[in-house]
């Protein structure tokens, strides 16, 4: 049985400057709540991923879009030409339709497929394939909802359903760990080292 006061105590002092909102605590726990039989390991990198998704807030957001034109080319370069991004910064809902347009499922730049399925959740699921995957194509809103994001946070990182690849790809059983690698679940190597780090913290907490 896990020592819940311990945790918080632990993870207050290693992570969150010596202070936890009900909201961060809220959040931890709804987590913590529905993975009480997963590798301690699965459940530390869970955490560390919602920790650095949501801005340490432990709680769904929405994604910020809100980027000036030095922000877009170096965040969308694939997307947009300097010329461009000067005219799309901070208009958020451009910026969605043009960057996620055409892909992931959604329509082209005029369906406003990208604003209506930009990142939402503890992990930010993007794209209406991704919102249908969880049955909420029709109402991304949910996403929103501590109880589903947390659902799609879990069922995604230990059945693969963001990238094709999963936890038990890099914590096996038998003790093998690859804390850097694993950011491969969501999105690559971005920010790989931060994640891996805050992963050890949770896990320290956890044992």
């Amino acid at each position: 049985m896990m020592d819940k006061a311990k945790f918080f105590a632990e993870v207050r002092r290693t992570l969150f400057n010596g202070r936890l909102t009900k909201p961060q605590v809220e959040g931890m726990e709804a987590i913590l709540n529905i993975t009480t039989e997963l590798d301690r390991r699965w459940v530390a990198y869970m955490l560390a991923t919602a920790y650095h998704e949501t801005g340490h807030k432990m709680q769904p957001v929405e994604e910020n879009l809100n980027y000036s034109a030095p922000g877009l080319l170096k965040t969308f370069p694939k997307y947009f030409t300097p010329m461009q991004a000067s005219s799309y910064a901070r208009n958020p809902e451009r910026i969605a339709n043009r960057a996620y347009a055409d892909r992931m499922g959604n329509g082209n730049e005029a369906s406003g497929d990208g604003w209506r399925f930009r990142g939402r959740g503890l992990v930010q699921i993007t794209g209406r394939d991704n919102y249908r995957k969880y049955g909420i194509g029709e109402d991304p809103d949910r996403a929103l909802e501590l109880g589903m994001s947390v659902h799609i946070l879990v069922d995604g990182m230990v059945n693969g359903k963001f990238t094709g690849q999963s936890l038990s790809d890099f914590f096996t059983p038998t003790r093998i760990s690859d804390w850097v690698s694993a950011r491969r679940i969501i999105n690559g190597t971005d920010c790989a080292h931060d994640v891996a780090k805050y992963g050890h913290r949770f896990y320290a907490a956890l044992i």
